[in-house]
């Protein structure tokens, strides 16, 4: 195993080591602390993080409004006062090692302002933000107001140029980074192009030689890229690291920190986790983002697998093709294809007897129990993301205009549930698709590392 060395990143010398960001209450100050303790870089997510109270406890969202406008203020007020919370306490537990970055979804609905509120509260303890899910134009121009480190998430080398051309070359002092997380093997939402085929991965070696020379064609041969999705033990990596053709480079570890003693999620998660299989998480279209994302298969996604398969195309009047009427409800009726009457009429007779038409001329078949929880979802809908489809949900206009697409679910609800607590059957869980390695790997066989054990395994490569 080659000598890992340490590399600048958001201004000072630390191991090329990244805890990755994650979503709701998948990383947070006790895990990121704990991470830039030991002279990495700890990232606590930004995406509703919990607020504390004067003890330390966290304080449980709880939404008062009836006005779907006012609840998504609620949610903004409360995601600030946890990302000061979090970085506060993280850069405490780091003893001042290390750095501390926020990682933040920039399809959040105002993203830009909870960036800028928190940056502004924590002045001091955060050293970077990392952001990803869109393109964050404004990212740099944020970040660099309070002399903080930006690091765009982005997933091919066009992506990072269309960013610097249309924003970073104004604001590059403070580019800290780049991080490319791999489309195939990242876990969460994933930047898969339309150009790209989901299920054609593509090496990341190559990806990663084509951003380096991006980089050096604009004078950032120095900017680090931290390559992200698929990192396990550096021991897969090695001719990764001082490998000229790839320049400086750190790694962004997402999917193994999660089974650490200071990681956040519950114990029933990490043990699910542990015995995992290869193939058990699987790259799909569910989320309401309209990206593609990585998630553990369970009850919740084979509950929309099973949904989707379904489907059936329909025409509201009849014609030589979509000639068989479909009873909608008491209201409404369709014309579906002769061949897909018979599948209709299973799903039916199964109990899915609720038929609901999505934004692409077709229906989907559910039971009266998952549609009466799917309306309350949208009725308590909190606006979290810019716009989404799920709840039709606009940020910018209030609404979408478009029908609400009951082939994907609330996706803050499902996150924030299982983030504390809930049930692991039943909601989303994210995950990297090197997740089955848990079950193999020797560092778990005898119960559940430190952070810092797991980060002293990592510098020796295993």
């Amino acid at each position: 195993m080659k000598k890992l060395n340490s590399i600048i990143l958001s201004g000072k010398e630390v191991l090329p080591l990244v805890e990755g960001g994650k979503g709701i209450n998948a990383s947070n100050a006790y895990s990121s602390g704990a991470w830039a303790h030991e002279n990495c870089v700890g990232t606590f997510s930004g995406v509703s993080p919990d607020a504390l109270d004067n003890n330390g406890n966290v304080i449980l969202e709880r939404f008062s409004k009836k006005i779907r406008a006012e609840r998504h203020e609620e949610m903004v007020q409360y995601a600030i006062q946890g990302g000061i919370d979090q970085a506060k306490l993280a850069y405490e537990i780091s003893s001042g090692n290390g750095r501390i970055h926020m990682n933040m979804l920039w399809e959040m609905a105002d993203s830009e302002r909870m960036i800028e509120a928190i940056l502004e509260g924590s002045k001091g303890c955060i050293h970077g933000v990392t952001c990803g899910a869109g393109l964050p134009y404004h990212l740099g121009e944020l970040a660099s107001k309070f002399k903080v480190y930006y690091y765009p998430i982005i997933s091919s080398a066009r992506a990072f140029m269309v960013l610097w051309k249309r924003a970073y070359s104004k604001c590059s002092e403070f580019l800290g980074g780049v991080v490319y997380e791999d489309p195939w093997l990242a876990g969460g939402h994933n930047g898969l192009s339309n150009a790209e085929n989901p299920d054609a991965p593509e090496p990341p070696y190559n990806r990663l030689v084509e951003l380096r020379k991006t980089l050096n064609s604009l004078g950032l041969e120095k900017t680090p890229i931290i390559i992200a999705g698929g990192v396990w033990k550096l021991s897969d990596w090695e001719d990764y690291i001082d490998n000229p053709e790839l320049g400086d480079v750190a790694f962004q570890f997402g999917t193994r920190p999660m089974i650490t003693k200071e990681s956040p999620i519950s114990d029933a998660w990490k043990n699910l986790m542990l015995h995992l299989k290869k193939g058990d998480v699987i790259l799909q279209k569910f989320s309401p983002t309209g990206f593609f994302s990585s998630a553990i298969k369970n009850s919740f996604l084979e509950k929309l697998i099973e949904r989707k398969n379904g489907e059936v195309s329909f025409k509201n009047e009849p014609d030589a093709e979509y000639s068989h009427e479909l009873k909608v409800n008491e209201h409404r009726k369709v014309y579906i294809k002769p061949d897909d009457m018979q599948k209709a009429q299973n799903q039916i007779d199964a109990g899915l007897s609720v038929i609901q038409e999505t934004p692409d001329d077709t229906v989907v078949f559910m039971t009266p129990d998952d549609w009466k929880k799917m309306k309350q979802d949208r009725a308590e809908c909190v606006g979290c993301l810019s716009q989404c489809q799920f709840s039709t949900w606009s940020r910018a206009n209030g609404t979408t205009g478009k029908l609400p697409d009951p082939r994907t679910y609330c996706i803050h609800k499902t996150l924030y549930e299982v983030g504390h607590g809930g049930s692991i059957k039943d909601h989303l869980l994210f995950a990297g698709h090197q997740v089955y390695r848990f079950a193999t790997d020797p560092l778990y066989r005898d119960g559940i590392p430190t952070v810092k054990e797991l980060i002293e395994k990592i510098k020796i490569g295993e």
